[in-house]
């Protein structure tokens, strides 16, 4: 495995109908990165800074996942692997044009 990414993916919530896949530290820094600046506290920053550690491979993807998914805890933003893959797949399933 690659120390940079995850030994396993997981789901988080963006929005009420957005899920999200992160399957590396880039992936959880982006997220991060877009939080909201009222919602970032000492785990939001413990989780950042683990991400970027991870990125720059001075810890390993382990401990920023870690780190990461108990900030997800904390916010309950974590979204259960198998419903994701669920929506995922039934949003995948049409042909991708307008229905007019």
């Amino acid at each position: 495995m690659s120390s940079g990414t995850f030994s396993s993916p997981f789901f988080v919530r963006r929005a009420a109908h957005i899920v999200q896949e992160i399957a590396s530290p880039a992936d959880a820094i982006d997220f991060l990165n877009e939080w909201p600046e009222d919602g970032r506290d000492r785990i939001y920053e413990a989780a950042l800074t683990a991400c970027f550690d991870a990125y720059n491979r001075r810890i390993p993807a382990s401990a920023a996942r870690k780190t990461f998914f108990r900030f997800g805890e904390q916010v309950a933003i974590l979204e259960d692997a198998t419903s994701a893959m669920q929506w995922l797949a039934a949003c995948m399933s049409g042909s991708g044009k307008a229905q007019v």
